[in-house]
């Protein structure tokens, strides 16, 4: 199915937009909406990124939206029938929005949350079929034009996106050269047949920090354009293959992502002039799963998971032996823009693009937005309510970095050089939040998860727990917890050792007075009692 044929006809149209945590109430909207309705046509989208709106209600009649966050149930009938009695029913609406009469993209509000950031890669999220195929396809022009395909993510510089990504924040175009010459030269591995020695192209999409729903959102709402992205990777170093690795807990992510690649694998004898099937895999709910040689393990059947030693990369020696390109969601869809529109990219920028950041925390619901990477931090608190008062952000994701400021931009030059992390979360924590606790728990997780492969991480993680818990003693050695953390930064083999530090020393560092009172007997929060939480 492509986005065309499942494009607006003229006719009004309710579409329901909700993600798989709320998918009873979006049902029930959705039965009701398709009880009430004759003859506006009722569509079934992913999620917008903003739980706060879900299930959201787009009604579209003569080139206007109203946008209908949440609404109570027993109100959905009256809003069909104005609607098929020629109407557009704007009261109680959070935003009605006048647009063409077949906008590809989801028309965006003046204000509100869906209206922070630019909504590029997030564009089609909520309003297209998420099993849709896209019209434009960068698999197609990587096909017909390589040159031109290939040379616009280079000379853009795009990096990657996550730390699934095996060019994590890094320039991607230089890994894809490696895996082709390692697939010219032999050196990939494999066994006797050439096909053997074929480039993979794996999606990375297997991330069990619920924190972040960067990933989640893109392959729920919109598999088609990550997939068309992977495609044109797989075109441009020759690869046979393109491997989806999910969660097993995404269900919902998982099915739209098969139901996509049934549809891809419909046009792609027109388009690239071959079969092509992307293949779905599951990999464990474990945070280590998808670090990216974790992941190729996992996707081999190995019970155990621990981290590969490098030299070689995957990129010369990884799924079963072949040259493997790793890079998440987000790389793909960043990827698929820069090909497709390479004119809204600043090749002079370090990190040129969008990041997709999920603010989450002590806040209301969560929201998933689009900051381009020359922006600033402090926009995520426009998507979102915060519980209390603001005290301090943890930017990365589990093992983030603490903040009293978000006067950082997404890049990934700014958020490495302020001691933060790329991975795409921004949890805002209000008054009652202690770090100490905070970074406790962290490395508490970071002792019980690591793989056990190499021993910096696996003693590390137990010493810095050890090290953190004897500071509600008494004993705060912040010079020992520092040169631990440089240690367990320069020699872990995977990021897991080397960001694992990455709370604890964010936290001494910009609340070291909060931390030192801990060691005389008390929580300035009030979270911790006595020392009786660690």
């Amino acid at each position: 199915m492509s986005e065309r044929s499942s494009a607006a006809d003229g006719a009004p149209a309710v579409r329901v937009a909700a993600g798989s945590r709320r998918e009873r109430r979006a049902q029930r909207a959705l039965d009701e909406i398709r009880a009430a309705a004759t003859d506006a046509r009722v569509l079934e989208m992913g999620p917008t990124g903003v739980r706060s709106h879900e299930p959201l209600v787009l009604l579209t009649r003569d080139g206007r939206t109203a946008f209908h966050p949440a609404p109570v149930a027993g109100r959905l009938e009256s809003l069909v029938e104005t609607l098929e009695r020629g109407g557009l029913p704007t009261d109680g609406a959070a935003a009605v929005v006048e647009h063409g009469s077949e906008p590809a993209s989801l028309p965006t509000p003046d204000d509100g949350p869906l209206s922070v950031g630019r909504r590029r890669v997030l564009g089609r999220c909520g309003w297209v079929d998420p099993a849709a195929v896209p019209d434009e396809s960068a698999a197609e022009l990587a096909t017909e034009r390589p040159e031109a395909a290939r040379g616009r993510v280079r000379e853009i510089g795009i990096r990657g996106r996550g730390r699934g990504d095996w060019s994590a924040d890094d320039p991607i175009a230089a890994e894809w050269d490696l895996a082709r010459e390692a697939a010219e030269s032999g050196d990939g591995g494999g066994t006797t047949a050439d096909d053997a020695q074929a480039p993979v192209v794996v999606v990375n999409a297997n991330d069990s920090d619920d924190r972040n729903e960067t990933d989640r959102l893109l392959l729920e709402a919109a598999p088609g354009e990550v997939l068309d992205g992977a495609l044109a990777v797989g075109e441009l170093i020759g690869a046979d293959d393109v491997v989806v690795y999910c969660n097993e807990a995404d269900d919902q992510a998982r099915e739209r992502v098969h139901e996509a690649a049934r549809n891809v694998a419909e046009t792609a004898e027109d388009r690239l002039g071959r079969a092509a099937r992307p293949e779905v895999v599951v990999g464990p709910n474990r945070y280590i799963a998808g670090e990216p040689t974790m992941a190729l393990e996992a996707m081999e059947g190995n019970d155990r998971l621990e981290a590969r030693l490098r030299p070689p990369s995957p990129t010369e020696h990884g799924l079963y032996g072949r040259p493997t390109v790793v890079h998440t969601p987000r790389t793909m869809a960043q990827v698929r823009r820069a090909m497709l529109h390479p004119e809204e990219f600043d090749a002079d920028d370090a990190d040129p693009g969008t990041r997709l950041l999920t603010a989450t925390g002590d806040v209301d619901a969560t929201a998933t937005v689009e900051l381009p990477t020359g922006g600033s931090l402090e926009d995520v608190r426009e998507a979102v309510d915060l519980e209390g008062r603001f005290k301090m952000a943890c930017v990365g994701g589990q093992f983030g970095g603490f903040t009293r400021s978000l006067s950082q931009s997404p890049s990934a030059p700014a958020l490495e050089g302020a001691g933060l992390g790329t991975e795409g979360v921004v949890e805002l924590l209000n008054e009652g939040r202690c770090v100490l606790a905070t970074a406790g728990r962290r490395a508490r997780f970071a002792k019980e998860e690591n793989c056990g492969r190499c021993v910096t991480c696996r003693q590390g993680t137990i010493q810095l727990t050890e090290m953190l818990r004897d500071v509600y003693d008494g004993a705060y050695e912040d010079a020992k917890i520092r040169e631990l953390s440089r240690v367990m930064g320069e020699t872990s083999i995977c990021e897991f050792g080397r960001s694992a530090v990455r709370p604890a020393v964010t936290g001494m560092r910009e609340f070291e007075t909060e931390v030192t009172a801990h060691a005389e007997g008390r929580c300035p929060s009030g979270e911790c009692e006595a020392g009786g939480k660690r």
